[in-house]
């Protein structure tokens, strides 16, 4: 199979709440390995790509180190692996399993980071995501945001319960897309002709390729851990869970 022809169906999009899969390999090479479809997140968007295993024929074990997007193709899914045995090969079909709980984090705290957004009335410029922590940077020149507030608010709207719905925008509405997106830097992901939303009703609303909850009560307590002047125009505010 030709690279150029060749395409990994994200499975994550529809069931991000799924952690165990069987996938045909397509492709090995040494950007990592390819598979027909895959619940493995990418890195993109401030969020680190999954880490997990493949289980192969023998019943041998694969580390997934990593997640990446193909820099070209971007309709294909790199699994970067610790060693590739000459037993995994474009071909066979792997039992796959993400390591959950790492990622279960990082839907918890992209959807959190969806809700600072919400509270904080600026032009986003940089975002990352880990397991225990996330961080958003705002265009804000004077500093004008405050620890407790930001905290008190939070856990406000995570106690809410809101519900959280991931829709699909054609890439034609693209300029409708600019006007409600909030961060700057990148812009809004286009896969295979469409653009996903996250929506919390009332709340936000943002292009956005993440994993999210799909209630904001899951996320827990969170608390504002500090907040950072980063430059003349640039404030970070840095979230822990509690």
């Amino acid at each position: 199979m030709s690279v150029h022809t060749m395409e990994t169906l994200a499975l994550f999009d529809s069931a991000p709440y799924q952690n165990a899969f069987s996938a045909r390999v397509i492709a090995v090479s040494e950007q990592g390995v390819a598979l027909e479809h895959t619940l493995f997140y990418p890195t993109g968007g401030g969020q680190p790509g999954d880490t997990g295993y493949f289980t192969l024929p023998d019943g041998s074990r694969v580390s997934v180190t990593g997640t990446v997007r193909d820099p070209v193709l971007r309709s294909i899914i790199w699994h970067q692996v610790e060693h590739c045995p000459e037993s995994l090969r474009a071909g066979i079909q792997v039992d796959a399993g993400l390591d959950w709980e790492r990622r279960y984090q990082h839907m918890k705290m992209h959807t959190c980071l969806h809700l600072l957004c919400s509270i904080i009335d600026a032009p986003v410029t940089g975002c990352s995501i880990s397991a225990d922590k996330g961080r958003l940077d705002f265009d804000l020149p004077e500093m004008t945001l405050d620890k407790e507030s930001i905290t008190r608010d939070l856990n406000a709207l995570i106690e809410q319960a809101h519900e959280v719905k991931s829709l699909s925008m054609p890439a034609s509405e693209y300029s409708t897309l600019l006007q409600i997106t909030r961060t700057q830097a990148v812009a809004p992901p286009v896969i295979q002709g469409a653009v996903r939303v996250i929506e919390i009703a009332g709340i936000d609303i943002q292009p956005c390729g993440g994993t999210h909850v799909v209630n904001t009560e899951e996320i827990g307590r969170v608390f504002c851990e500090k907040i950072e002047k980063k430059s003349k125009h640039n404030r970070r505010v840095i979230l822990r869970f509690e």
